[in-house]
């Protein structure tokens, strides 16, 4: 256990990341203050000299995970022009369900008052599924531009369905993430999405 009184490096990861493992394994109704702080290795008062209480806690990372998942989505623009337009958005819906753990998605909805400031924290511009689906839509809009994706194509609607997936995943895979049977699933439910949305508006890849 850190020593009292001593600088916790990265501290605020450092709890998210427990209490990450303790839904995953346990399950929402077995996070609590003290759960938290022993899976992280650290006192028991640490949780709350940091946050308001449990409720803040469980608000604020729910929000840090959505902003992490939404700048991941922002990679996309780096992959404008390279690859295959299909393999660059199914490689970010996969790392967007790594990024967004099955039990944090839901984990606010079981405590009102967390459930309350999240959708306050929303409302007030914290970045969400809308946020994603900007990147996605504003990436295939780049690849259109370049002629890799046609003109036909509704770049809005297909950004819509990706989303709307990978928020169907994450609310239907189990706790853990399914494991490799879980990943391989999740795959092949996007690439099929992605060969029915894309197919007749992309050119082979090279």
């Amino acid at each position: 256990m850190s020593p009292r009184g001593v600088a916790i490096p990265d501290l605020r990861e450092r709890l998210f990341a427990a209490a990450e493992r303790v839904v995953a394994r346990d399950g929402a109704a077995a996070l609590t203050s003290r759960a938290v702080t022993e899976e992280a290795d650290c006192g028991k008062g640490v949780l709350h000299t940091h946050f308001a209480g449990l409720d803040e806690f469980v608000t604020e990372l729910v929000l840090d995970r959505f902003a992490r998942s939404a700048r991941e989505a922002e990679q996309l623009d780096g992959r404008v022009g390279r690859g295959g337009v299909a393999d660059n958005l199914r490689d970010v819906v996969l790392t967007l369900l790594d990024s967004l753990p099955p039990g944090v998605v839901g984990l606010a909805m079981t405590r009102p008052v967390a459930a309350l400031r999240t959708r306050e924290g929303f409302r007030s511009g914290a970045p969400a599924f809308d946020a994603i689906q900007h990147s996605f839509t504003a990436y295939l809009r780049a690849e259109q531009h370049l002629g890799r994706l046609a003109p036909g194509a509704d770049a809005a609607t297909i950004a819509l369905a990706l989303v709307g997936t990978v928020h169907h995943l994450l609310m239907t895979r189990p706790q853990g993430g399914g494991g490799e049977d879980g990943s391989a699933e999740a795959r092949d439910t996007t690439e099929r999405l992605l060969s029915a949305l894309l197919g007749p508006h992309t050119p082979p890849t090279p």
